[in-house]
């Protein structure tokens, strides 16, 4: 006997922002880990662990490929960083890579970060590669039992279940926000993204719902981030439409500066679905402060990290 479907609702209030004491250090404010990175997409995973500084995060490390390490390193002055192993293409092993972080202790639960960005910049691979990447990602719920925020990449490896598969729509999912655009969760349900963009709202939960396995616990309940245009943030139980924002966000990086935000939240003790909702609000009211000193058509990806400390400011007071 299947259990009703509980009711959605609706949130108005914007979450509140966690304080600080006098006498913090970093390590109060938590570690980010990104994944993310490839030979030609050297940008993706600057920009979240940038943005997950700005957004009050303790540490951050990127975990790249060992190519790009330096470069990355440079466009990160702030952020520590490890060389991941690659291949030929400039891709992140997954596997190998699964190796190298369980050897720097981040795949262990006493040393693990608070909480784990995977998939800006990472690149595509065949159906091995997406096995192995997905099993990297949930060994962070396995074992680690840190939170994920996956977008870009690591969403096209999660496949709808066929037959008796266990794709991602039957899978337990730790602690895990996702943050598709329209495209890539019509992808997920092998629909098209008119049809998503036509009843997004019932799309968003439909995802948030069947991602938590029909489990209402807290640790599985997903965090589903639809983006444009009035972002909608669920976890099957709760519904937040973002009103912050303009089309000048429009624009290449936008959507790993807003991975960075939600990463650098949940570093800091908030839960997935508080930190997604802050998260969306903040990232459109600095494009909005963005858009107004430099414009829409001219914005950039960056300016929204450059203008998230006046976000934060007008939010606190």
């Amino acid at each position: 006997m299947s259990l009703p479907k509980p009711r959605i609702r609706r949130i108005s209030t914007l979450p509140k922002l966690p304080s600080r004491a006098k006498d913090a250090h970093k390590g109060d404010f938590g570690r980010v880990l990104v994944i993310g990175g490839s030979r030609g997409m050297i940008g993706a995973p600057t920009l979240v662990a940038n943005a997950a500084l700005r957004s009050g995060a303790g540490l951050v490390t990127v975990a790249c490929p060992r190519s790009i390490q330096p470069a990355v390193a440079t466009l990160c002055p702030c952020a520590t960083t490890l060389p991941l192993p690659e291949d030929a293409q400039g891709t992140i092993d997954p596997r190998q890579a699964m190796e190298d972080l369980h050897d720097h202790g981040l795949l262990n639960e006493p040393t693990a970060p608070s909480v784990v960005a995977i998939g800006p910049g990472i690149g595509r691979g065949d159906s091995a590669f997406d096995a192995a990447l997905t099993q990297l990602i949930n060994s962070f719920g396995d074992d680690a039992r840190a939170p994920v925020v996956l977008d870009a990449d690591a969403l096209n490896v999660l496949h709808k279940s066929v037959g008796d598969g266990a794709g991602w729509d039957r899978a337990l999912h730790f602690r895990t926000v996702i943050t598709p655009h329209p495209g890539e969760l019509a992808r997920m349900h092998g629909v098209s993204t008119a049809e998503i963009q036509a009843d997004r709202q019932e799309y968003a939960v439909k995802t948030a719902r069947e991602m938590s396995g029909g489990k209402d616990h807290p640790d599985y309940r997903a965090v589903v981030v639809l983006k444009g245009a009035g972002t909608i943030v669920t976890d099957g139980v709760n519904l937040y439409v973002n009103k912050t924002g303009n089309p000048g966000m429009a624009t290449g990086g936008s959507g790993d500066v807003l991975t960075g935000i939600i990463a650098g939240l949940i570093a800091q003790q908030m839960s997935g679905i508080h930190s997604a909702i802050l998260g969306v609000h903040l990232h459109g009211l600095a494009g909005d402060l963005a858009a107004r000193s430099l414009g829409k058509v001219s914005l950039i990806a960056t300016d929204l990290i450059d203008h998230l400390s006046y976000a934060f400011k007008r939010l606190q007071r």
